[in-house]
């Protein structure tokens, strides 16, 4: 059994609702780790989730913090929440450098995994921007220095081109349709397991002592539909398979 970190996944909706010449807001809180943590669980793992908004003041801040976990995921957070802490942001105070000790830690044993997103990778207009941070260099696949989300609303299926790699799982036969993902490069040193639409979907690596992997479409909806994520088989050994490739 491994204790893995889950950051991200989560998000605040503030709406403004219009009625002739009146106006009021209201607000929503909602999480998609539901079918990650199920699917975790399910195999034994311990997940300890650390929703976007809390990210910022709780991320571990040092090697010892991380220590407490065996494989540490992102999803769906971009590297500002990581690097900009109360202390730094709103006080202007020195403080740790979370993506340098994050990095550290993968270096010396630690594994990470990145799932994709609009604030995963480089993100959104270019918001997530992992490429300009030292992680870009941990991560197994090269970052576009634009927007990098590829929508496909028609649905494409995933190749496995690693097929019998422990990090996958398991998983045999077709993998149902995606519907979007980030588009990265490939790097010479990783291996590239499964692409969609000609592009890395899954890819892992070694950094130093340590292991990395990249899901470069989503864990939940919108680009990963009910079908994918709720419906089949597969999902619990994909990313079943990951974790305790990463955990070693």
């Amino acid at each position: 059994m491994s204790r893995v970190l889950i950051a991200g996944e989560s998000w605040i909706t503030h709406s403004i609702h219009v009625k002739g010449v009146d106006s009021f807001t209201t607000s929503s809180y909602a999480e998609g780790v539901g079918p990650l943590r199920r699917a975790l669980e399910s195999r034994g793992h311990e997940v300890v989730h650390l929703p976007a908004h809390l990210v910022p003041a709780q991320f571990p801040g040092d090697a010892a913090a991380l220590a407490e976990y065996d494989v540490v995921v992102l999803s769906d957070i971009g590297a500002n929440s990581l690097q900009l802490s109360p202390e730094v942001f709103e006080r202007a105070r020195p403080g740790a450098d979370r993506i340098d000790a994050l990095r550290g830690w993968v270096g010396d044993g630690g594994g990470l995994l990145m799932i994709g997103g609009y604030l995963s990778f480089t993100g959104f207009e270019a918001k997530a921007a992992y490429r300009n941070t030292v992680l870009h260099d941990v991560l197994p696949v090269e970052l576009l220095p634009e927007d990098d989300r590829v929508e496909l609303p028609a649905g494409a299926r995933p190749q496995v081109t690693g097929a019998g790699h422990p990090a996958l799982g398991g998983v045999t036969g077709d993998w149902p349709s995606l519907l979007g993902y980030n588009r990265v490069r490939t790097r010479p040193w990783a291996e590239i397991l499964a692409t969609l639409n000609g592009d890395p979907l899954v890819a892992v690596g070694d950094h130093l002592s340590g292991r990395v992997a990249v899901f470069t479409s989503d864990c939940s909806p919108h680009w990963a539909p009910t079908s994918f994520c709720e419906e089949w088989d597969g999902y619990a050994d994909l990313f079943g398979g990951l974790i305790e490739w990463l955990a070693q």
